[in-house]
Order: structure tokens, then C-alpha cells, then sequence
């Protein structure tokens, strides 16, 4: 027995002795551990540290900018729509639209729509105007418009915040060329003009570039051609870095500086007024025309109101979307000494070439209907609000290996014309 005790008396003095190795073994690992974690819990939090001082703070003011533009730019809404292509249609109150934000405007509502009974020589045979987002059947109540929500994404797919919604500036000569952006247009100068007319064929050219455009439009224009330069413009235009889609857009643009500081694309700051409430300025148009297929256009009209002096736009059969001010600017307070009908692009070389990015339909204007692009029944406005046909027309092609344009008349379409092109091709290194 007395054996048996002192073998178990060893074995559990073994066990013991073990025991106490393994524990002060495992709590110098935990030791080792704890040691390592402060290391790296301090190493943490200096490059945390290094992070936070090295972030570009500049990156942290610009979101916090951001932040207050969408405050100031999104307005509350009594009705939300959401669009097939992914807008979101706000309905905002009217007196509560950003034109209202200026302080000529401040605390005013919409004017009363003009009279268009004196009008005359005036035909109306355009499509109805359609656009993605009202085609569910959805629209905003009387006294409201609907506005299309501006993102974070969106503002931040631009070069700079004081950049969006703004054409980028660019020199202006009396031709319109200049600064990467090609034209083919049609022109005419040296008389007083009071607004214009015309149907615009409507096609989804592809835009090649994030940070290129191309637009189909009016442009109505006064000034020197130098830092004084006014325009009032509305058309469409597939832009993906304002929209970020290729969808053809309805838009409206003015400035008083030659795109410098002022004005901006449709709503995005305060200026233009908007009195209807069945558009959406920035939203997509829809249907639109197809090579070799079915053609869609829309009627679209500038004019000086002779009553109150501000400028109108409308749309197809007498749609009146809102005005711009006469305040707004300087030499168009009176009249415009310049009208020009056509289209535009961006040809920002960025692969070191010509741009692919298409003007019209992409096509020539030399494969005619059905085919390339166009505008028909071209008129200008005069000072008793009379429809007149184009005198004195000039045509300008920019780059006509590019895009080209070519002019003609007859009884069905008054002066029209074809225009556009693919860009970069064989002929347009």
C-alpha cells in the first residue's frame, strides 16, 4: 500500500509541475499577444492619424459643398415620380422652384401665361412631345412642376462643382467654332430678332466620352462675341456626365457672360422660370428616331413676350414650358442679333484622335430622310410677333469631313436642312 501511495504521490507531483509549465507558458503567450496588439492598436492609429492628416481636406469641404447645393438645388416635393430610366421626378410647389432663389425673384410667383392670339403665320403640325417619366400616366398637380432630383453622383461626375450644369467656357467667334466644340449649323445675323422656330428631328447619337456632349438646338444670341456674350438655348442632348446615361434629353442653357459665371443648363440655378406642370427640363425624351425607321421630331419655339419683355419657350402645338427673365441679361434685354439652328459636340481628343462621338443621327446629311438628322420649318420672330422664313441664310459645317450640313426648302417643309455625322472616320483622323 505504502508503494502504491508514493507512486501516486510522484505522479500527481509530476502532474502539478506540468501543469504549472503549460499555465506560465500560455501566459507568456498572452503576454507576448497583448504586447504585439498595443504594438499594432498603436501602429493603427497612426497611420489612422497619417490618413486623416494626409486625406485631402479640400476632398472633405467639396462633399460638405456638395451636401449644401443638393439643399439649395432639390426643393421640397408634395409628389414623388419615378422614372423607367432611374430619375426621380420631384413635384415641387412652383413658387419654390431655384428661379425663385434670386433676389429680383425672391418672394414673387410665376406670371401669368402671354397671350398667343396675335401670332401670326404660324402652321402646327409637330408630334406630341413625350418624355420617359410621365408615360406610366403619372404627372404633378396644378401649381406644382416636376424637376428632375440632382444626385451626389451627379454633381460629382463633374470636373468641379462651379463647373456643374454649366457649358464649359470656351472662345467664341461670330462663326461659333472654337475650343474643341464642332458645329454644323445654319445662321443668320444683322437684323433684330425676337425669338425663332423650328421642328428638331430627336436621335440618340453615341457620346464616346464621359466628358463630351452632343446636342441638337436653338440658339438665340447677342454681344460682342467677347466676355459680354448673351444666349438663350433649348433643344436636346445626350450629355453623360450631367446625366450619366445616353438617353436623348430635353434641355434648356443661358448665360450673360459667355458661359463664364453665369446661367446654367435647365434648372440647376436659379434663372429660368418654369410655368408648366406636365415637362420635366432634363428628362428623357421618348420615343425617338430610328435609321431607316419611323422619324420623330419636336416643335420648339423661343420668343420675347412684346407685353412684359421676357422670353418664352414652348413646345409643339402652343405647350408653354416657362420663361427666362428679361432682368437675366444684358444686350438680350431688347433682342437678339443672331439665330442659330443645328447641332454641336465636344471633340475632346482624349485617345489622341478624333472624337467617335456621332452629331445627329451619326450619318451624313447626303443620306437624307429616314437616315441623317434634321431640323424643318426654320422661322425667326420679329417685334409684332409675326413667323417670318430665314433671309439671308449662311450654312457652316466646322469640320465637314466630321459632320457636314446641307440646306434646302419646299412647300411641305419651308427651310429645313440635314446635318451630322459619325466623327472620327477615314476622312476625320
Amino acid at each position: 500500500m505504502a508503494s502504491s501511495s508514493s507512486s501516486s504521490s510522484s505522479l500527481f507531483s509530476s502532474s502539478t509541475t506540468t501543469s504549472t509549465i503549460t499555465s506560465k507558458f500560455i501566459w507568456f503567450l498572452l503576454i507576448l499577444l497583448s504586447l504585439q496588439l498595443d504594438l499594432l492598436h498603436g501602429s493603427a492609429i497612426h497611420d489612422l492619424k497619417n490618413q486623416t492628416s494626409f486625406k485631402p481636406n479640400r476632398e472633405i469641404r467639396k462633399l460638405r459643398r456638395v451636401e449644401a447645393y443638393l439643399n439649395q438645388i432639390n426643393k421640397p416635393s408634395i409628389k414623388t415620380i419615378y422614372s423607367p430610366d432611374g430619375d426621380v421626378i420631384e413635384c415641387v410647389l412652383s413658387h419654390l422652384q431655384p428661379a425663385f432663389d434670386h433676389p429680383q425673384l425672391q418672394g414673387q410667383k410665376p406670371l401669368d401665361l402671354p397671350d398667343l392670339s396675335s401670332r401670326k403665320n404660324e402652321t402646327r403640325d409637330e408630334e406630341s412631345f413625350n418624355q420617359l417619366w410621365s408615360m406610366s400616366g403619372e404627372s404633378c398637380p396644378i401649381g406644382s412642376i416636376p424637376m428632375r432630383r440632382t444626385t451626389k453622383t451627379d454633381v460629382l461626375r463633374a470636373n468641379s462643382l462651379r463647373r456643374f450644369g454649366r457649358k464649359l467656357r470656351r472662345p467664341i467667334r461670330r462663326d461659333s467654332s472654337g475650343g474643341g466644340h464642332e458645329h454644323a449649323v445654319v445662321f443668320v445675323n444683322g437684323e433684330q430678332y425676337y425669338g425663332a422656330k423650328a421642328s428638331i428631328n430627336v436621335w440618340a447619337p453615341r457620346v464616346t466620352d464621359a466628358y463630351e456632349f452632343s446636342l441638337s438646338q436653338i440658339w438665340l444670341i447677342s454681344g460682342s462675341f467677347g466676355h459680354d456674350l448673351n444666349t438663350i438655348e433649348a433643344g436636346w442632348q445626350v450629355s453623360p456626365e450631367l446625366y450619366g446615361d445616353n438617353y436623348p434629353r430635353f434641355f434648356t442653357y443661358w448665360t450673360t457672360d459667355a458661359y463664364q459665371a453665369t446661367g446654367c443648363y435647365n434648372l440647376l440655378c436659379s434663372g429660368f422660370v418654369q410655368t408648366n406642370n406636365k415637362i420635366a427640363i432634363g428628362a428623357a425624351i421618348s420615343p425617338r428616331s430610328s435609321y431607316n425607321g419611323r422619324q420623330f421630331d419636336i416643335g420648339l419655339m423661343i420668343w420675347k413676350d412684346p407685353k412684359h419683355g421676357h422670353w418664352w419657350l414652348e413646345l409643339g402645338n402652343g405647350l408653354l414650358v416657362g420663361y427666362w427673365p428679361a432682368f437675366l441679361f444684358s444686350h438680350m434685354r431688347s433682342h437678339a442679333s443672331m439665330v442659330q439652328f443645328g447641332g454641336e459636340v465636344v471633340n475632346s481628343r482624349s485617345s489622341g484622335a478624333h472624337t467617335g462621338t456621332q452629331m445627329g443621327s451619326g450619318h451624313f446629311a447626303n443620306e437624307g430622310f429616314e437616315k441623317a438628322a434634321y431640323f424643318r420649318n426654320l422661322q425667326v420672330v420679329d417685334w409684332d410677333n409675326n413667323l417670318l422664313p430665314l433671309q439671308n441664310l449662311h450654312v457652316l459645317a466646322d469640320h465637314p469631313a466630321c459632320y457636314d450640313i446641307r440646306q434646302g426648302k419646299n412647300n411641305v417643309w419651308g427651310t429645313y436642312f440635314y446635318y451630322g455625322g459619325p466623327g472620327r472616320n477615314a476622312r476625320c483622323p
